[in-house]
Formats: structure tokens, sequence, C-alpha cells
């Protein structure tokens, strides 16, 4: 009988946006003694996501961060994905944790059903499935259209069932009442969800995300599966107290819930409207001019995420930028020195390359391309 102890593993998900990167740069800080292996999935050309977390873990000996592209982690075509957890298996004297955050294109079932076969189920175990919530996003009516007729509601509610924890995140500005219906619409949608939490400046509390130990594996000769434990573990994962009138664990009597592991599929795979490209400058970029071109951009044409490093030729370093449709926000990157081209990657419904490059170079009196 094979008595070794299995690593666990967090699944982070959440639609484009929802800011799961910058959540997780939070839990990286906040880790403590333990020793995390991280694998980053993103959907698009270049690594924005990554390099914005390996920024938040420079020096750091005891984090490991591997990168996955074009949004196919776990997924069929992915040679890498059973190999670098077989390395990380190899090392697990070295790790305590870890931690998938997958394309804000994909569902995480494609995670949890490699982490059952046969080549992993011995070595892993799921800790459990976090999706992250752009709460003024689901505020605004954008998830509330019909799933089969639009195709960004059908991808968002499939993430939420996939989720043992919803984190409703960018609540600062967001009243009770507010908050409130955030979680009514979450629970319509996914009644099933274990625990619903609230990220207060973009901060979960680590014993909220680490150490849940929501699911035991069940091991037959011929199968693996996980079963969801019928409650929460005990003291020792450390539950905070009533945070607000949404503690999540105030919720009780959620019976175990369907990953629907047999439906995983990429969006961008079975529709090909969603679109990714990268847009680059030569030329020193305004933070003020940009912003006002992007938002432009994101009103003429349906962008639903833009992110990247804008060059201003100050020598001040780069800019970060990151976008959610019409939300703009651009700041300074201390951790990122100054280069020459500046590169933003887009992802949208049906969007148009060659429109939005015209845009931005009209409105920044700049070339893109």
């Amino acid at each position: 009988m094979n008595m070794k102890k299995l690593i666990p593993v967090t699944i982070v998900t959440g639609f484009l946006g929802s800011g799961k990167t910058t959540l997780l740069r939070g839990l990286i800080e906040r880790r403590q003694t333990r020793r995390l292996a991280i694998l980053i999935n993103e959907f698009g050309e270049i690594s924005i996501d990554s390099t914005l977390v390996r920024d938040g873990a420079v020096g750091d000996d005891e984090v490991r961060i591997h990168d996955f592209a074009d949004g196919l982690i776990a997924y069929g075509e992915d040679e890498q994905f059973v190999p670098t957890m077989l390395a990380i298996a190899a090392r697990r004297a070295n790790v305590d944790h870890v931690l998938i955050e997958t394309s804000g294109l994909a569902l995480p079932s494609a995670v949890m059903e490699q982490l059952q076969g046969a080549a992993l189920a011995d070595d892993f175990i799921l800790d459990a499935t976090i999706a992250v919530v752009d709460t003024p996003l689901l505020l605004s009516d954008q998830f509330e259209h019909a799933a089969g007729v639009n195709p960004v509601a059908a991808m968002f509610e499939r993430q939420l069932e996939s989720a043992d924890v919803v984190v409703l995140n960018k609540v600062d500005e967001l009243d009770d009442e507010q908050l409130l219906l955030a979680e009514t619409r979450v629970r319509l949608r996914a009644p099933n969800v274990r625990f619903l939490e609230l990220a207060r400046r973009a901060q979960l509390d680590i014993r909220l995300a680490l150490g849940l130990r929501l699911h035991q594996p069940t091991r037959t000769e011929h199968e693996h599966a996980y079963t969801l434990l019928p409650a929460m573990p005990g003291p020792q994962t450390g539950v905070l107290a009533s945070q607000s009138r949404l503690n999540g664990h105030a919720h009780s009597g959620l019976g175990a819930h369907s990953h629907g592991l047999a439906t995983h599929k990429h969006f961008h795979e079975q529709d090909p409207g969603w679109q990714s490209f990268v847009l680059r400058s030569d030329a020193p970029q305004s933070s003020a001019t940009l912003a006002a071109a992007l938002r432009e951009a994101a009103m003429a044409e349906p962008i639903l995420r833009s992110k990247g490093f804008a060059q201003t030729g100050e020598g001040q370093g780069a800019l970060l930028v990151q976008g959610v449709r019409a939300r703009i926000d651009i700041k300074a990157d201390a951790a990122r020195p100054a280069g020459k081209r500046s590169e933003l990657v887009f992802i949208g419904y049906h969007v148009s390359r060659s429109k939005v490059a015209a845009l931005l170079t009209e409105l920044t009196g700049s070339s893109w391309r």
C-alpha cells in the first residue's frame, strides 16, 4: 500500500480580469513558512500574469513558478502538465502546497481530472477549487443574460459550478446591500458552492485558501475519484471568526456537488470567436493618454481584458496596465526596469485586432502594431 503523504493542490479559477493574479501574489506574500510550487496558465501570446507573480516572489527560494502558455493547461494537447507535476512530486520534501492558476478562458475541471488520473493520484490531492469573482462586474448585469446566448455568462457560470469556494473580489467600495445581491447571484448560479468569502484590498486570509482539505481520495484498483468531505475540517485550519454578514462559514446544508469532469472544454476551443492578440509600440506613452485610448477602444470593440506593460521613455520604469472592459488602471511598476517597447495583451469576443490597433494609433499619436 502506498503510504506517501499526498501533496495538496489548490486550483484558482475565475473569469478574465477577476483579480486571480493579484490575489495569488498576496497569498505568496503571506505564505509564512509554506514552500509553494505555482503553475500559471495564460491565454495569450506573452505572459503578463507570470511576470507579476515572479516580481512578487523575487529572492524567495521556496516559491517556484512554472509557466503554461496558450490556455491549455492539463488539456489533451498539453504535454507539459503531467511531467511538471511529477517533477514537483520528485522534490516533495521541499514542497508543501501546489497552487494552479487557470486561464480566464478555461474551466478547472481539466486539472481536476488529471489529478485523479493514474499518473498523479498517488502523489497529489485536490485541496480546494477557488473561483475569484469581479464583484462590480457581476453586479453590472453583464452575466445576467441567458447562458446559452451569452458565451461570457456561460463560461462564468460553469467556472462557479466547479468551485468549492467563491471569493468576491474588488468589494471595498460596495455596501452591504450590494454584497448581499452579489451573494444571491452567485448562489443562484452555483447553489452547492461550499463557502463564499470576501477579499478586501484584493487580499484573502491564507487560512481561507490553503489547507482547507475539502476533498478526500477514494481509490480502487480501477478508478480514482474525489469525494467532498461532509463538513469543514477541524480547528487546525484556523477558520476566521465572523467577518461580516457575508461570512461564508455561516452557510450550511450544502451537499456534495458534481464538478462535471466529462464536460470540461476551453471555451476558445469550442468557439473561435474568442480572440487574443498583442499590440506593441516603440514610442513613449503617456499614462493618461493611453488610459483614455484604452477606454475608447473597449467601448468601440468587445474587449473583455487588456493587460501589459507600457514605457514612458522618461527613465522611470515601466507602467503596469490592467483593464477589465472599460475600467483601466495604469500605475508605475517599480519592480520592472524601463524598456524600449510597450506590449499589451487584448482578449475579447469577436474583437478586431486591426481596429484596436488603429484606434490606439490615432488616440495616442503613436504607432501600435
